[in-house]
């Protein structure tokens, strides 16, 4: 790493210095004086001064980005040193101990980016395969020393690939791709996980995200506590986990809708791994359009005692909210209108433009045009393993509801 004599340094226009002296990570490129700021590499770590040069912290510089620094300590006394990437690794890996000592699952976010000090790195294992995305400038630069600090810090790593098939890798001006095994052994086509009482086939190549959707682990097991001697419509069921666990918690019978065939197949096939003798007698699965699907139940009069509702991303941007907010009421006055008596609804949100209160809001209006009540049963988030730092409030995408129809 070069020393902290040789780094060069990124002035922040006067007054816009604030976020970081809140701690933020990302300082966008309107608050820096380029006129006065030496030019950097993409990723390279530059010094952060304020107008008036007294240094506020270090970052890691990315010219092609809306985001131009990304803040990886505020210690300004010294710089990171060349080992910080492994120290933060191993921190992050050791954080995650616990749950992977339980036996609860072999499959973890060992690393959750930003709010793990390494901005753009998210690395999730699935039983000793880590599969990482690397969307800044600062991840792309340190790929082959993140992949190595993996393959030593989380015990029993197997291997370390990378997916570069993530859009907001262009942002960076960083190449959009495929699937690379950077370090260690190559994953097989799919990687069998174990999840409370549900094992789980994950196919790290094209499968969402890295895979699977870890951070609804917790919201999984809160539903099949909840199933028992219920119908269960499970909606935007991708593998089909929620219904997984709600046939494993005792639901007398599981309906799993997706529009994607791949997902669709791969949803039976994790039916046949758990349930061979239910899985085609009280489990079925339907390949459709979600919203026309709702709309043809509504139609017909059918009921269902618990329904989960866990689109994708209705709002990537907030000027793509008012938009989202009108799907996700259509969607969940529809499901509400499907719901027996003291029925279950839990329904979320992994928009991150779309926030608590105006989900909140949202689904109080699609109760009230139900002209049904609902008790807020429980509230959710993305699971443990992917924390959120308090001066990062972004990191907070993944909201949940579990209502009950009263």
């Amino acid at each position: 790493m070069t020393s902290e004599s040789e780094m060069k340094t990124v002035f922040l226009v006067k007054g816009r210095d604030k976020s970081v002296m809140r701690r933020h990570p990302w300082i966008f490129s309107g608050a820096v004086d380029a006129a006065k700021s030496d030019a950097a590499k993409a990723g390279e770590i530059v010094r952060i001064a304020a107008a008036d040069g007294t240094t506020l912290g270090w970052g890691a510089f990315s010219p092609e980005s809306q985001i131009r620094v990304r803040v990886v300590s505020l210690d300004a006394a010294n710089a990171p040193g060349g080992g910080f990437v492994e120290e933060r690794v191993a921190k992050s890996v050791a954080r995650r101990a616990d749950l992977l000592a339980s036996g609860r699952t072999d499959a973890v976010r060992l690393v959750n980016a930003e709010s793990d000090g390494l901005p753009g790195v998210v690395a999730d294992s699935y039983a000793g395969h880590v599969v990482c995305q690397f969307t800044s400038a600062f991840a792309e630069s340190r790929r082959d020393e993140i992949a190595a600090s993996l393959m030593k810090c989380a015990k029993g790593t197997k291997g370390v690939s990378a997916r570069s098939d993530v859009d907001v890798r262009a942002k960076e001006g960083l190449p959009v791709g495929g699937f690379e095994t950077i370090a260690g052994e190559e994953p097989p086509e799919l990687i069998e996980i174990s999840e409370g009482p549900v094992r789980l086939l994950v196919d790290p190549r094209r499968g969402h995200k890295t895979g699977f959707y870890l951070d609804q682990r917790e919201a999984r097991a809160a539903v099949g506590a909840l199933a028992k001697g219920r119908s269960v419509l499970n909606c935007f069921s991708y593998t089909g986990g929620f219904g997984l666990h709600a046939l494993a918690g005792g639901a007398a019978h599981v309906t799993q809708v997706d529009i994607s065939h791949d997902a669709v197949e791969l949803a039976r096939r994790n039916a046949e791994l758990n349930f061979a003798d239910r899985a085609g007698r009280d489990m079925d699965f339907v390949e459709a359009d979600v919203f026309k699907y709702l709309r043809t139940c509504r139609d017909s009069g059918r009921k269902f005692d618990l329904i989960v509702l866990d689109p994708p991303k209705f709002a990537e941007t907030r000027s793509q909210v008012m938009k989202a907010a009108r799907g996700y009421k259509d969607i969940n006055l529809l499901a509400m209108k499907l719901l027996a008596p003291d029925g279950v609804l839990a329904t979320f949100s992994c928009s991150g433009a779309m926030t608590s209160e105006l989900f909140d809001k949202i689904l109080a209006e699609a109760a009230e045009d139900a002209g049904r009540d609902f008790q807020i049963v429980a509230r959710t988030r993305q699971a443990s393993d992917h924390p959120v730092a308090l001066s990062f409030p972004e990191g907070l995408y993944l909201k949940g509801l579990i209502l009950r129809c009263s």
